[in-house]
C-alpha cells in the first residue's frame, strides 16, 4: 500500500536525527568550499561547538584559498594567477593542465568583454607556448567565440555560462586544498557524497518496485505528491 506525502514526512520525522549531525554536515561543507564567512555566521546562529582552528588549514591558508576562488568566479582570472604566484608559487608548474584552464578562462573574459584584438593576441603569445598541455579542442572551442557577433547564443555559449567559471574554481579550490593539507586526495564532503547518493538510493528502491516518496527536484525540495 503506497504512503501519501504526509505520512512520508510523518514517518521521516519520527527518526531520530540530531540536529547538531546534520550542523557538522553543513560546517564541513560551507568549510572544505572555502565559505569562511558563511561558516562562521552559521556557526554562531546555529550555536555549533566547532573550533575553526582545528581544521586542517590555518585561518590564513582559508582566506588565500578563498581569495584565488573568489577571483576566478568574479571573472578576474589575472588576479588569480598573481595570488596563486604569490602564495602557491610551485602550483602553475605542478599542474600545467590547470593553468592552461586558467589561461583559457581569461580568453574568455576577454571575449565576453568583446576585446577581440586583446584575446587574440593572447591566444597567440599565451597558449601556445606550452604546447605540452595545449588541449586544442578546448582551445578551438574558446577562439570559436569570435566567430559569432552575439557569442552569448552561439553553439558555444556554454563557455560564457557562470558554471564555467564556478567549475574552474572549484577544481582549483581542491587542488589548493590538497597542497595546504598535505593530502594526496581531497575527501569528498560527507554532504555532498549523501546527496550524490540520493538519486542511486531511488533507483534502487524503483527498480526494486519499493513504494516511496520521490524527490523530484532537490534544490526546491520537491517531492513527488502520491509516491513513485
Amino acid at each position: 500500500m503506497s504512503q501519501n506525502l504526509d505520512e512520508w514526512i510523518a514517518n521521516i520525522n519520527k527518526m531520530n536525527i540530531k540536529r547538531s549531525e546534520i550542523n557538522l554536515l553543513i560546517m564541513e561543507y560551507l568549510i572544505s568550499e572555502g565559505c569562511k564567512e558563511a561558516a562562521e555566521s552559521f556557526k554562531t546562529e546555529a550555536n555549533i561547538d566547532f573550533d575553526m582552528n582545528e581544521n586542517e588549514e590555518t585561518e590564513e591558508q582559508i582566506d588565500r584559498r578563498i581569495a584565488v576562488r573568489s577571483a576566478i568566479e568574479s571573472g578576474k582570472i589575472q588576479t588569480a594567477l598573481e595570488l596563486i604566484n604569490n602564495y602557491y608559487p610551485e602550483l602553475i608548474d605542478n599542474h600545467r593542465h590547470l593553468y592552461f584552464k586558467l589561461q583559457q578562462q581569461q580568453l574568455i573574459e576577454l571575449i565576453r568583454n568583446h576585446e577581440v584584438e586583446k584575446a587574440l593576441q593572447f591566444a597567440q603569445g599565451q597558449l601556445g607556448v606550452d604546447n605540452g598541455y595545449l588541449h586544442l579542442n578546448e582551445l578551438e572551442r574558446t577562439l570559436s567565440l569570435l566567430a559569432f557577433e552575439n557569442p552569448e547564443n552561439s553553439p558555444y555559449a556554454d563557455l560564457l555560462q557562470p558554471a564555467h567559471r564556478q567549475h574552474l574554481a572549484s577544481r582549483i579550490n581542491e587542488t589548493l586544498l590538497k597542497e595546504q593539507t598535505g593530502r594526496s586526495e581531497t575527501p569528498t564532503p560527507k554532504l555532498v557524497t549523501l546527496l550524490k547518493l540520493l538519486p542511486y538510493t531511488q533507483n534502487e528502491l524503483e527498480t526494486k518496485k519499493v513504494k516511496f516518496i520521490k524527490l523530484v527536484d532537490l534544490p526546491q525540495g520537491t517531492f513527488a505528491p502520491n509516491g513513485n
